[in-house]
């Protein structure tokens, strides 16, 4: 378990990611959960800055039954924008970032997964699954491939 301590967010961060924008419709959004079976979606400016984050509970929360309104209008709701109901303070790791430090992040705050960020450009998305792989290959006694053929470091 002792290689874990090497691994980085970079060492098994998902790259190829799907993101939205914020003008992507709520019916859109919908959509890509249900294809991908995604809790979350990185929301990117047209430059690939990270703007926030949309996820199912964000578009559930769309829906919100309140006393003023008994029930929403559905379609109306889902034409609306990820840009209302999205989460602006997004908790982001840069790609350096330890493994150990995502971990314990994602004990504290409870969230699926976390955006990697370089100067606020996304680079990535490192999930919960991608965590527990890592574990995995510790305690296989596997470095990040970053560091095989060097000498473990001290």
């Amino acid at each position: 378990m002792y290689e874990f301590t090497y691994y980085q967010a970079r060492d098994v961060m998902s790259v190829e990611i799907c993101t939205v924008r914020l003008d992507t419709s709520l019916k859109e959004i919908e959509s890509i959960f249900e294809e991908h079976d995604f809790n979350g979606l990185p929301v990117v400016d047209g430059n690939g800055r990270l703007v926030g984050m949309v996820t199912k509970l964000d578009l559930l929360k769309a829906f919100d039954f309140s006393d003023k309104l008994k029930v929403p209008a559905y379609a109306r709701i889902m034409n609306d924008s990820c840009e209302r109901v999205m989460s602006r303070d997004v908790k982001a790791v840069r790609p350096e970032t330890p493994l150990t430090r995502v971990l314990h992040d994602m004990i504290e705050t409870r969230h699926k997964s976390f955006p990697v960020t370089l100067n606020d450009e996304l680079q990535g998305i490192i999930a919960r699954e991608d965590i527990i792989r890592a574990l995995g290959l510790a305690a296989a006694g596997i470095l990040p491939d970053r560091l095989k053929g060097a000498d473990k470091p001290a």
